[in-house]
């Protein structure tokens, strides 16, 4: 598969075959990943690899967490509160696209928070991976975080798996912290799903569209 091809069929898989992922593949995918770019050679990303009896364990955790609501305090924004203009449009075009392909109208706000929470079971994924970075790190060493990343995956789709990076997981910095045992100088970024995946789930039929390069792409010369 060329890189081309790679860049391509990566996308966000929202339902897993419950076929385990070997955990050297798991690693080596993880390891590889860490030839992405990072200025000054920082590398500011860890990584936790989750499976098996633990990943069973967690999703009781968190399947319990998220039944007693209350929230916990995100370590940062998901999305800038004052998001709006073409931004906010393609998140809710997006948003609406997947609702369509699974038949929840906008009105069953209970549906919603259901298949929301489908996130906290990594959408049946049989492996995730955590991914954090110390809190002191700024913008330029986030970018280097989403580098190591979009490499994750890609290395993830070259050998035949999906993925689908989750920040969600960053709404429940505590309880991810506790169950991992992450210090507290390092800050939840996203999980990461990945597995096979399950063809016959109607999430997957969901392909996101991007804006048309004159938005966003400026050539001079």
């Amino acid at each position: 598969m060329s890189i081309r091809e790679a860049v391509a069929a990566r996308r966000s898989v929202r339902g897993f075959l419950p076929d385990p992922v070997p955990l050297d593949t798991l690693r080596r995918i993880a390891i590889e990943a860490g030839r992405a770019a990072t200025g000054g050679n920082l590398q500011p990303w860890h990584v936790d690899i989750v499976t098996g009896d633990a990943l069973t364990e967690l999703k009781a955790v968190m399947a319990d967490r998220v039944a007693s609501g209350g929230a916990e305090t995100p370590g940062y924004a998901i999305y800038p509160p004052d998001l709006d203009g073409p931004y906010d449009e393609r998140r809710r075009a997006m948003g609406e696209l997947l609702y369509n392909h699974l038949g929840i109208p906008r009105e069953d706000k209970a549906a919603r928070r259901d298949w929301f929470a489908r996130n906290f079971q990594l959408f049946g994924a049989p492996a995730a991976y955590f991914v954090t970075v110390d809190r002191r790190m700024g913008p330029p060493q986030w970018a280097d975080l989403g580098m190591y990343l979009q490499a994750l995956m890609l290395l993830a789709v070259d050998v035949g798996l999906a993925t689908c990076a989750q920040e969600a997981w960053a709404l429940y910095p505590e309880t991810v912290a506790g169950f991992l045992g992450t210090p507290a100088e390092r800050l939840l970024f996203c999980g990461v799903a990945i597995g096979l995946e399950d063809p016959a789930d109607p999430a997957n039929r969901t392909r996101s569209e991007r804006a048309p390069d004159h938005e966003w792409l400026t050539i001079r010369g």
